[in-house]
C-alpha cells in the first residue's frame, strides 16, 4: 500500500514554495526551520523524489519534478479544505470566517457603508478583508488564500464563477476653468486632444478607462498611485482624469477643487463578485448577491459639494449641489 504524504508535509512544501526562505516559511507553518526542513527530506525520501536541487546557495530551487509537485500540493490542500468548508457550509451558511479580496479603487470607498450592511445581513459572518491588484487578488483565490473577491469586471479569471452586480459610470475630472467644463458633457474624441492622468501599469481601472473609452489619439499619459493622487493633480491644472462615480460618492474629491462632467456617450466599468467555481461555499456566495447590490445602490448621505458638480454651470450662476449619485444595478 502506497504511503501518502500527510496534509503537513504538503503545507511545508507549499509554504516553502511561496515564500522561497526556509525560515520564513518555517514561521508560516509555526514550525522550526530544522522541523520544516526533515519534512522536506522525508517527503523526498518517502517519494523516493528529488524535489529540491542540492547546491551551495541558501535559497530553495525547486526542480521541475518539484514545481509538478508544489502544484499538485495546492489541489490537494485545497481539496482537502473543501471537505471542511462542505460541512461547515452545511452546518451554519454564511456564517465563520470568510477571506473577502478587493482592489484599491473599490474598497476605500465602498466598504464603508457595504461592512455595516454585511454584518447586518449575516451577523455570524467573520470578514477577513485583503486589498491588492486584481492579479494578485486573483492567484490568491485561484490558490485558495481568498474566498471571495469584489472587483471591477471585465476581469480575466478562467476558472472563477463572476456575478455583475452593478455598473459604474466614468466621470471626467477637469481643472476648475478648462474649456471642457463649459459643456454639460464631454464627447470622448475630445479627451484624445488632452494630457490624460492614469493609474500605474496594474491597476484594472487604467485598462479599463482606455478600453471602455477607446480614446482616439490620446496625447501623453502620466500615471499615479491612487485615485487620490490622480484627484491632485487635476486639481493642480495637470491634465483630465478619468473618475469611477462610486470614487466620486466615496469622497475622493475631499478638498480638492475639480470639475466634473459627465460623458456624452456613457461608458464605464462593470462592480462584480468572483469565487472558485467549485467552491463548496458556492450557493452562500450566490445568496450574497443581493445585499452586496443593495449596499452598492445605497443613496449616499454626503452631497457633492456645488464646484465638483455633474451639472453644467448656468451663465453667471452656481452649478447646484447634487445629493445622491445613484448607481445602476444589473
Amino acid at each position: 500500500m502506497t504511503i501518502l504524504p500527510s496534509p503537513q508535509q504538503l503545507r511545508y512544501l507549499v509554504a516553502l514554495a511561496d515564500l522561497g526562505h526556509f525560515g520564513r516559511a518555517a514561521a508560516a507553518c509555526a514550525v522550526t526551520q530544522s522541523t520544516l526542513s526533515a519534512g522536506i527530506i522525508a517527503l523526498e525520501r518517502q517519494l523516493d523524489a528529488a524535489i529540491l536541487e542540492r547546491g551551495p546557495g541558501k535559497r530553495p530551487v525547486f526542480t521541475p519534478l518539484g514545481l509538478e509537485l508544489v502544484r499538485r500540493a495546492r489541489a490537494a490542500l485545497s481539496a482537502l479544505a473543501a471537505v471542511a468548508e462542505t460541512a461547515a457550509a452545511a452546518r451554519d451558511p454564511l456564517s465563520g470566517p470568510l477571506r473577502l479580496g478587493v482592489i484599491p479603487t473599490i474598497g476605500p470607498f465602498l466598504l464603508p457603508r457595504l461592512m455595516p450592511a454585511l454584518r447586518q445581513a449575516f451577523p455570524r459572518l467573520q470578514l477577513w478583508l485583503r486589498e491588492d491588484l486584481t492579479e494578485r487578488l486573483a492567484e490568491d483565490l485561484a490558490a485558495g488564500r481568498l474566498d471571495l473577491l469584489l472587483l471591477a469586471l471585465p476581469a480575466l479569471l478562467p476558472e472563477a464563477e463572476v456575478v455583475r452586480v452593478a455598473e459604474d459610470p466614468f466621470i471626467v475630472a477637469l481643472p476648475q476653468g478648462h474649456r471642457l467644463a463649459a459643456a454639460p458633457a464631454v464627447p470622448l474624441a475630445a479627451l484624445g486632444a488632452e494630457r490624460l492622468l492614469l493609474l500605474e501599469d496594474g491597476h484594472c481601472l487604467r485598462d479599463h478607462a482606455l478600453a471602455a473609452c477607446s480614446l482616439p489619439g490620446a496625447g501623453e499619459t502620466f500615471a499615479a498611485t491612487s485615485l487620490h493622487t490622480l484627484v491632485q493633480m487635476v486639481a493642480g491644472g495637470l491634465g483630465v482624469t478619468l473618475l469611477p462615480r462610486l470614487a466620486v460618492e466615496g469622497g475622493v474629491l475631499a478638498g480638492a477643487n475639480v470639475a466634473l462632467r459627465p460623458l456624452e456617450t456613457p461608458q464605464g466599468r462593470g462592480l462584480g463578485l468572483a469565487w472558485r467555481a467549485r467552491s463548496p461555499r458556492a450557493a452562500e456566495f450566490r445568496n450574497m448577491v443581493p445585499a452586496v447590490a443593495a449596499a452598492i445602490a445605497a443613496p449616499v448621505s454626503a452631497p457633492v459639494e456645488s464646484e465638483r458638480s455633474l451639472e453644467a454651470p448656468a451663465e453667471g450662476n452656481p452649478p447646484p449641489p447634487r445629493a445622491v449619485l445613484p448607481l445602476s444595478i444589473s
